[in-house]
């Protein structure tokens, strides 16, 4: 169903019936009309942006299917009992009430390149000027056999956060004592690189705590993975004999059975407490629906603009994008958001474009204080979004770093959150 809030109706939009929803309405008609797709931290940035920056000048409409946005950075944080559920969660009330946003609460189910309309679930279409993509990732079928979205309550991925998240935590507390954990993490390219492993460390904080005698075992397919180096001395340290990472020279995952909780590994059959798998990746349906995806996938973009290769009035961002050096994640997003935005502004109302800038900061948090991270900068070429330099946390530093590190790490999530919503 589709709700749509504005500034003047933003406070009563909850208690609209699904009797009452109507098409969205289109404020200013002579307004260049910007659809944003998607609301989290490549959507939420651009649609803030555009309105923030474009002062009045263009009608934007954020489509966003869900009215709380939870944020899959730092869920695993929540994992590991350092966060509350409820603080990962974020309102668009803001962007609707303060900056004059239309958000549209649907889902969108088709693009019409020709006509520049988005078709809503809810039977209505809005038209556009400018499209912004960011529909994040959805699941390659068939890449772990026996596994699909309808084995996810069996099996868990918590790749896309909200009530997977909550799921997998109450599967882990509810695990028998010298219980089984397994994971089986994805193939590259997949949303945030370190995520799995940060995911890990997390888990068995918790176990460590309420279940100390129960065993991690992650089945790769990679022969690395990030920051493995640092994660790897971090377990050792504070979970010694607790966690086994198997790459898939040495353990290919051939398939899953969620019905008997079951993995199997080279023809043997390894049984799981809690089994946690995440497949394969791709950009989100609604960029393969509209023809912007390639062969592998992923949505190509101009670096300069992050406009689609495949349509010159659509700009993909964030995970669902094959852009180069840049990693899939929440601060990649957010960056490629404001050069989007940037882009479409100077398009439509003729305002002054400066060279793109792109960063990236990956925190991972081990244990207590005990913080890592990864990040670079970025330009735009011809080609792609390249590499320009980059850092590492490194082994044997000292805990006042680690510390130091989680600490601007939280620092770091109050100002996106807040760069992304207001």
């Amino acid at each position: 169903m589709t709700i749509k809030l504005t500034r003047r109706g933003f406070v009563g939009a909850a208690a609209v019936g699904a009797a009452s929803l109507a098409a969205p309405e289109v404020m200013g008609q002579g307004r260049p009309k910007v659809v944003v797709i998607g609301g989290g931290a490549g959507g939420a940035t651009a649609a803030r942006y555009l309105a923030k920056d474009g002062k009045g000048a263009l009608d934007i409409t954020l489509i966003e299917p869900t009215r709380t946005y939870y944020t899959c950075f730092f869920s695993n944080l929540y994992l590991g009992g350092f966060r509350e559920f409820s603080s990962l969660g974020h309102s668009y009330g803001r962007l609707a009430a303060e900056y004059g946003i239309n958000v549209v609460h649907d889902w969108a189910t088709g693009v019409d390149r020709d006509a520049k309309t988005v078709a809503l679930a809810g039977g209505s279409s809005v038209p556009y000027d400018r499209l912004i993509i960011s529909p994040g990732i959805d699941f390659v079928e068939g890449s772990v056999p026996g596994w699909d979205v309808s084995a996810q309550n069996a099996m868990p991925h918590a790749y896309k956060a909200g009530s997977q998240t909550q799921l997998l935590k109450a599967q882990i507390e509810a695990m028998p004592q010298g219980g089984h954990y397994v994971m089986i993490a994805p193939p590259n390219p997949y949303r945030c690189p370190p995520g799995p492993y940060e995911r890990i460390s997390m888990v068995a904080h918790t176990l460590k705590a309420t279940n100390p005698t129960a065993k991690i075992t992650i089945f790769d397919p990679k022969a690395k993975f990030s920051k493995q180096a640092l994660f790897q001395d971090g377990w050792e340290r504070h979970y010694p004999g607790m966690i086994e990472w198997v790459s898939g020279e040495f353990g290919a995952v051939e398939g899953v059975r969620p019905g008997s909780m079951e993995v199997v590994v080279d023809g043997e059959a390894v049984k799981a407490d809690v089994c946690n798998v995440i497949p394969a990746m791709k950009a989100g349906r609604i960029a393969e629906t509209a023809g912007l995806t390639n062969d592998k996938g992923w949505a190509p973009i101009v670096p300069m603009t992050m406009q689609s290769r495949m349509d010159d009035n659509i700009h993909v961002l964030g995970d669902a994008t094959q852009n180069g050096d840049m990693p899939k994640s929440g601060f990649s997003a957010n960056s490629q958001a404001k050069v989007a935005a940037m882009a479409v502004r100077s398009a439509l109302t003729g305002s002054r474009m400066f060279p793109p800038k792109f960063k990236n900061t990956c925190w991972s948090l081990i244990d207590n204080d005990d913080g890592i991270k990864v990040g670079a900068s970025y330009e735009a070429t011809e080609e792609k979004i390249s590499k320009v330099d980059g850092f590492i946390s490194k082994v044997g530093e000292d805990a006042d770093l680690r510390r130091r590190t989680y600490e601007e790490s939280i620092g770091w999530y109050e100002g996106i959150t807040a760069d992304m919503f207001g």
